[in-house]
């Protein structure tokens, strides 16, 4: 049962970062990954908050499974961002480059914190 939700919830993932990639990237007019920003820190804001709340003793193993390992796996994306940082690279956009790999770091770092933060507001 287990595979059958990381698949459900991979594949709800996939269809959603594309979606929520092109909505992004459609109201920015700028070679820099807006899209890709916004996926990644959204996936670690929930991946965060169901991980939080397993931390706090919410048993969850369903949504683990479902949304932090499905959804959440599909839903970032370490791949797209490393393209996109080398793409940058060569493209000439160094500054670009850089400042996608800062800030796609601390946003996913902050916004996995926040979760976390979130879920112990409500469980702890």
């Amino acid at each position: 049962m287990t595979i059958v939700l990381v698949a459900f919830g991979g594949a709800l993932g996939a269809c959603m970062r594309f979606l929520t990639d092109r909505w992004v990237q459609a109201r920015h007019d700028t070679g820099f990954p807006w899209g890709t920003v916004a996926v990644n820190s959204i996936g670690s804001l929930l991946l965060g908050f169901v991980t939080g709340a397993a931390l706090f003793g919410v048993p969850m193993p369903v949504v683990q499974s479902l949304v932090g390992v499905g959804f959440c796996g599909a839903l970032t994306t370490f791949s797209t961002f490393s393209y996109e940082t080398v793409r940058l690279l060569l493209d000439g956009a160094r500054l670009f480059a850089v400042l996608n790999v800062v800030g796609t770091v601390l946003a996913g770092i902050g916004s996995g914190v926040v979760g976390v933060v979130l879920a112990a507001s409500i469980w702890a």
